[in-house]
């Protein structure tokens, strides 16, 4: 995970001849644990492919490739050292979270405003989730509430969230059959590999860790949101035969 330069945050694009190249910038962790400005710069061909990409911390940028051949042991490196089986328990939690991101970013391009600055909110969220899941538990101490360490705050806010987009719709009472319309049935597919991210969490985390309330509370948002969404829920009763 960590072998590249990863950055969530606002950005820019800028059009070059033959291509385009952006900037991210975002808080990450330098070696000594202190959160930095990092800005990094994506370059794309004209074809679409990413040909390169740099980070800096502070005002100096390196350009560095996309691939290390790190990995190629099927091993990964974690966020404060260390490296691990990609198919042991650390990376195949925020693996999982890394999905459910992109689940939910998939669900954010088909959203209208409202809906859409919700889960932007728990995409920016899912980051933090997956700094923690990426540190081994010696450097758990490093890790700082709200960046790169799962706090209860972000857990209030999903139930704050949850109650009063309750409160515009009255919720099924039932178990419900997804599709109603496009956007209810790509927040359900986003709720369930949520709901797998939950279960694989738990082999990852330590104790004291509320990654999982984390992603239990994320999975009942989405399901409020995607029956919001619907207007109309189907509930299964109503197609037994």
């Amino acid at each position: 995970m960590l072998d590249g330069c990863r950055a969530a945050g606002h950005g820019s694009r800028r059009q070059v001849r033959g291509g385009s190249w952006s900037v991210a910038g975002a808080l990450w962790p330098d070696p000594s644990g202190q959160l930095r400005p990092v800005e990094c710069i994506r370059a794309s061909s004209s074809i679409g492919s990413s040909v390169g990409v740099g980070c800096a911390i502070g005002p100096r940028l390196r350009l560095v490739k996309i691939y290390t051949r790190h990995g190629d042991d099927g091993t990964t490196g974690l966020l404060y050292g260390g490296r691990v089986a990609k198919d042991s328990a650390a990376p195949m939690a925020y693996g999982a979270v890394d999905e459910a991101q992109a689940a939910i970013g998939l669900a954010r391009a088909e959203a209208d405003a409202e809906l859409g600055e919700i889960l932007l909110l728990i995409e920016r969220d899912l980051w933090v989730l997956m700094g923690e899941l990426a540190t081994d538990p010696s450097s758990r101490d490093r890790l700082v509430p709200g960046a790169t360490l799962v706090s209860e705050e972000m857990v209030a806010s999903l139930e704050t969230t949850i109650d009063a987009i309750s409160e515009r719709f009255d919720p099924p009472t039932e178990f419900v059959v997804p599709g109603q319309n496009r956007i209810g049935a790509l927040l359900d597919v986003a709720r369930t590999v949520v709901r797998r991210a939950e279960r694989d969490a738990m082999s990852a985390v330590v104790e004291g860790s509320i990654v999982v309330p984390y992603l239990n509370r994320l999975s009942d948002l989405l399901w409020t949101l995607a029956r919001w969404q619907e207007g109309t829920s189907l509930p299964t009763r109503s197609v037994r035969p």
